[in-house]
C-alpha cells in the first residue's frame, strides 16, 4: 500500500464511524487503529473535510492505488462499523455504497463481512456466561487489560472488534463476584456510563476538541500535542483497566455510585493505567505474538 493511500483510507474509516450519525468510543478506537497503521497524514484536515461533507465515497475510492488498498479500505470500514456491535441499517447502507465504489462484488467481500459479523455479533450475545474470576480481582482486571491491549496490535484489521465483547464479559464477571445477575443490556448500559461501547458522541464535538489542541477523543493521541498519549494498545489497555476497577468499586458499593462518580473514577484509573503500561508493554507484545484470534472467539462463545 502506498503512502498516497493513507489519507483516503483514514477518511473512509471516519465516514464509516459517522454512517449512522453517532460515533461511540469503540468506533473511535477502531479509527485510531486504522490511523496507527499509516504515516499519519493531516488528520485534523481530513476530519474537517469529512464533517463539512466535502469528501465523497466514490472520489475517495478512486484515489486508492490498487486492490490491496481498496480491500484495506473496506476491511477498515468493517472494523469501525462492527466495533460496537453488528451493522445497523444506516451502516449497512454505507458499506454497500463503499463496496460498489471500490468495485467489489458481494461475493468478493463475503468472507470479510461474515468474519466481521461473527466477531461483532455472536460473541457479544454469548459472553455473559462466564464464571466469576478466581483469585484477586486486581490480577483478573490486569490480565483482561493486557489481553485487549494485545488484540489492538494484531495485524488482522478486524481483530479489534473483539475488544468490546471482552470488556463486557469482564464487567459481567466482576458483577458476579458480588452476587449481581445482570443481562446483556444492563452490562452494556454500564459500559456506556463508563464511557465505552454504547456511549454515543457526535464527531463534530470531537473535531472541535482537535482544533482546540486538546488530547483525547478520536485521534487525540496523534494530534493532541505535548499531552498526547500513544494510540492503539495503550488506549485499549487503559480503558479496560479503568473499566474493570470502576466496575469493581460500583458493585462493591452496592451500585450506589452516581454517573458523575463513575466517570471521575474512570478517568482516575485511566491515568493509573498509563503509569502501569510501560511495565507490561513487553507482556502485551508477547501475548500478541502468540494470540490466535479464532481460538479466542471460540473461547468467548464457549465460556
Amino acid at each position: 500500500m502506498k503512502t498516497t493511500d493513507h489519507a483516503p483510507l483514514i477518511a473512509i474509516a471516519v465516514m464509516a464511524a459517522r454512517a449512522d450519525g453517532l460515533v461511540d468510543s469503540a468506533e473511535q478506537r477502531a479509527v485510531d487503529a486504522v490511523v496507527a497503521r499509516t504515516d499519519h497524514p493531516d488528520v485534523t484536515g481530513l476530519l474537517q473535510q469529512v464533517t463539512a461533507g466535502q469528501l465523497q465515497v466514490a472520489n475517495l475510492a478512486s484515489r486508492l492505488s490498487d486492490d490491496e488498498a481498496r480491500r484495506a479500505a473496506y476491511e477498515s470500514a468493517l472494523s469501525v462499523i462492527n466495533a460496537d456491535g453488528s451493522a445497523n441499517p444506516s451502516e449497512q447502507a454505507f458499506l454497500d455504497e463503499l463496496r460498489a465504489a471500490l468495485g467489489f462484488s458481494e461475493a468478493e467481500v463475503a468472507e470479510a463481512t461474515r468474519r466481521a459479523g461473527s466477531i461483532a455479533g455472536a460473541p457479544v450475545a454469548e459472553v455473559l456466561t462466564g464464571k466469576p474470576p478466581d483469585g484477586p480481582v486486581e490480577d483478573f482486571i490486569l490480565q483482561q487489560a493486557i489481553l485487549t491491549g494485545a488484540i489492538e496490535i494484531l495485524p488482522d484489521r478486524l481483530a479489534n472488534i473483539a475488544v468490546l465483547p471482552l470488556q463486557l464479559r469482564m464487567v459481567y464477571q466482576i458483577g458476579q463476584r458480588h452476587g449481581q445477575k445482570l443481562d446483556f443490556n444492563q452490562v452494556k448500559d454500564l459500559a456506556a456510563t463508563f464511557g465505552l461501547g454504547a456511549a454515543a458522541q457526535s464527531l463534530e464535538g470531537v473535531v472541535m476538541k482537535l482544533i482546540g489542541g486538546l488530547a483525547g477523543g478520536l485521534l487525540g493521541g496523534i494530534v493532541g500535542g505535548a499531552t498526547r498519549i500513544a494510540t492503539g494498545a495503550i488506549i485499549t489497555f487503559s480503558a479496560t483497566y479503568a473499566l474493570g476497577h470502576v466496575a469493581e468499586q460500583y458493585y462493591a458499593q452496592g451500585r450506589r455510585l452516581s454517573a458523575d462518580d463513575l466517570r471521575a473514577l474512570f478517568a482516575r484509573f485511566q491515568d493509573e493505567a498509563k503509569t502501569i503500561y510501560p511495565r507490561v508493554q513487553k507482556q502485551i507484545h508477547g501475548q500478541a505474538s502468540t494470540l490466535n484470534l479464532q481460538s479466542l472467539l471460540q473461547g468467548l462463545s464457549n465460556s
